[in-house]
């Protein structure tokens, strides 16, 4: 079987240590291109895996009638038009997170995957990780019994990316902590409960330790070093509120705090059991049975969740499979993200009063 040629845009951290790797561990496929505006970047790719071509525009690709399918690794300003470029071109597309800047971005990319017919995939890659699918299986069976909220904490002391970089510029990444992590912790709250509507969000942004950056004290910076020269205007604290056709849900995250306990987990209350979820390790199961409390952490083989969502694409590709991290269902989630930041600008509670529009 002839083997799906593909095309890397963006050739910067995700790209390097999820992306490339994981297609490079496929058999079936096979890259053509290593495209970045910063062409050297495009050049140590093609010297690191030694294979593809190095390009800075990304144009090229779409012209190459070989390329089936594409990951974009782009900074947030760029996801959707890309991404609408590539699907026009006939080309699918697995797309970081977020899907894009703003919810009209993300509909506009919906809007046209639908006119081409052509996959869109979001990297919520929560969503391929397995003590995350053990979660959704339980709640679906009722092992914790009407599940009526969860908490979600994304807290750490001093850990904004890239002081004055595109991390914290509005205008390229959208907003900070809440569209860079809380869009991760939203999605698995999402997938796990089996993807209910919105309906009410009451938000507050903050922007405080970054904005006199200068004087702000951390202790390394993984997107540094602090460019004192750009621009900083973005969340770095958020909380918020949001009922949903399920559970209600509450937020609470943060890029920098003036608390030195990283926090970072999500909390299923049922009436039955709970669950605490660390982001990216294990789980543990609290129950109460026999007049006595349980508590239990549930061991299991793991699988990479980088490579499961790359396979996952390749193969829905060549099947038609429609993935749980398609625009359809991931633009909830950016439909909320919108909505706290939207009630924060306007210091009320959004209510949803149709499908695709704000009350």
């Amino acid at each position: 079987m002839s083997k799906t040629i593909v095309a890397i845009i963006g050739c910067g951290t995700i790209a390097n240590s999820a992306h490339i790797p994981s297609y490079m561990a496929n058999s079936e496929v096979e890259i053509k291109y290593f495209c970045d505006i910063r062409k050297e970047r495009a050049e140590q790719a093609v010297e690191k895996y030694e294979c593809g071509e190095a390009i800075e525009d990304y144009h090229i690709i779409l012209d190459d009638p070989e390329v089936v399918a594409v990951s974009i690794c782009t900074p947030n300003y760029c996801h959707a038009s890309i991404a609408i470029d590539c699907m026009r071109a006939g080309k699918h597309v697995l797309c970081e997170k977020p899907a894009a800047r703003t919810y009209a971005e993300a509909l506009e990319m919906q809007k046209v995957q639908h006119e081409t017919g052509m996959t869109l995939n979001i990297g919520v890659v929560n969503r391929f990780n397995t003590g995350v699918n053990i979660i959704k299986k339980m709640i679906a069976d009722g092992d914790l019994g009407e599940l009526y909220h969860v908490y979600v904490s994304f807290r750490s002391q001093r850990s904004i990316p890239g002081l004055g970089g595109d991390f914290t510029n509005k205008a390229v990444a959208g907003g900070g902590a809440l569209i860079d992590w809380g869009v991760h912790f939203l999605d698995i709250v999402m997938y796990c409960t089996g993807d209910p509507d919105p309906q009410t969000v009451t938000g507050q942004a903050y922007s405080k330790l970054g904005k006199d950056m200068e004087n702000y004290s951390y202790i390394n910076m993984w997107a540094g070093p602090p460019n004192y020269t750009g621009t900083y205007d973005v969340d770095d604290f958020v909380t918020a509120m949001i009922r949903t056709s399920g559970p209600s849900i509450t937020v609470n995250g943060a890029w920098a705090q003036n608390i030195g306990v990283d926090e970072m987990y999500i909390d299923f209350l049922g009436d039955k059991a709970g669950i605490r979820l660390q982001y990216g390790a294990d789980f543990t199961i609290y129950s109460a049975k026999h007049g006595a409390l349980m508590e239990s952490t549930p061991k299991f083989n793991k699988t990479d969740m980088f490579q499961n969502e790359i396979d996952s694409f390749i193969s829905c590709i060549q099947s038609g499979e429609k993935l749980p991290s398609h625009i359809d269902t991931v633009i909830l989630t950016a439909k909320m993200l919108q909505a706290i930041y939207d009630s924060s600008e306007q210091r009320k509670e959004i209510s949803f009063a149709k499908e695709g529009s704000f009350a």
